[in-house]
């Protein structure tokens, strides 16, 4: 159908919030998905839904939700905003088909997005990408189909599940974790107001490595940045604490946490 503004480029779609990144329009995304789910033969394992911390991102991850839970398409919705490897993660341990999450990851704070992955975890490759953009276009401008969350919970087809403690779970069998908590590390951890808040401080807490956070609170208007992406010139603040000599090491994630940025005290 003409007039379809949804075009998938890497990972998904990003588009301005409320201009043509619509609650409508990301109807249309979830029920091109539940689609391609459905007749991949999939859609009985389910699909994990997260969001981080933009602008409505709760409220589009939960419109997806009730677009799946229509279509027959159990859900696996986040519980709380995390950051992208969290939420594929999730996919693993829930053996689902794939991942939506509300994310337009390092992109301007006008800006969100509907980003697919696999039942493997990674990033849908562009093949898919088209599989799933051509089932929009061939629901685009129709009635989507929804069932209300209460009652998409009520039923079983929703069900709420914590990301986080898993994943951290399983980053301390990869990583020596206790090593880490008695190195005596002083660290600044920079979230960028982003998904990734909370996780570093954590891991490492409770051993002689002091870790403190600076913009870890949820603000999706990024205020003092460009754009929520770690690059020396978003993060002023980090640079100024690092250069002052007192710390070891600084850490910066993106808006969805599924970038990372180093410095040092130079």
């Amino acid at each position: 159908m003409t007039g379809n503004p949804i075009k998938f480029g890497t990972d998904g779609w990003r588009a301005i919030i409320a201009d043509e990144f619509t609650f409508a329009n990301v109807r249309y995304c979830a029920q091109g998905t539940a689609e391609y789910v459905k007749r991949a033969g999939m859609a009985s394992r389910g699909m994990v839904v997260g969001y981080d911390t933009r602008f409505a991102s709760e409220a589009f991850a939960e419109a997806v939700a009730e677009v799946f839970a229509a279509n027959g398409v159990p859900v696996h919705l986040c519980d709380r905003f995390a950051p992208t490897p969290v939420i594929g993660y999730a996919i693993l341990t829930h053996q689902a088909a794939g991942s939506v999450v509300i994310t337009s990851s390092h992109n301007p704070a006008a800006y969100s997005g509907f980003k697919v992955r696999t039942e493997t975890g990674a990033s849908a490759a562009p093949e898919v990408l088209a599989q799933i953009e051509s089932r929009i276009d061939e629901v685009y401008g129709k009635d989507v189909s929804r069932m209300p969350l209460a009652e998409a919970k009520a039923q079983g087809l929703v069900t709420m599940i914590d990301p986080r403690t898993p994943y951290l779970t399983h980053l301390a069998d990869l990583v020596d974790i206790d090593r880490l908590k008695d190195a005596s590390l002083r660290v600044i951890v920079d979230p960028m107001y982003g998904a990734g808040a909370g996780y570093i401080s954590e891991l490492l807490e409770g051993g002689k490595t002091q870790v403190n956070e600076i913009r870890g609170e949820v603000n999706p208007a990024f205020p003092g940045m460009h754009n929520p992406e770690p690059i020396a010139k978003n993060l002023t603040q980090l640079l100024e604490i690092m250069k002052a000599g007192k710390s070891d090491l600084g850490i910066a994630n993106d808006g969805d946490a599924d970038r990372v940025g180093i410095v040092d005290e130079k």
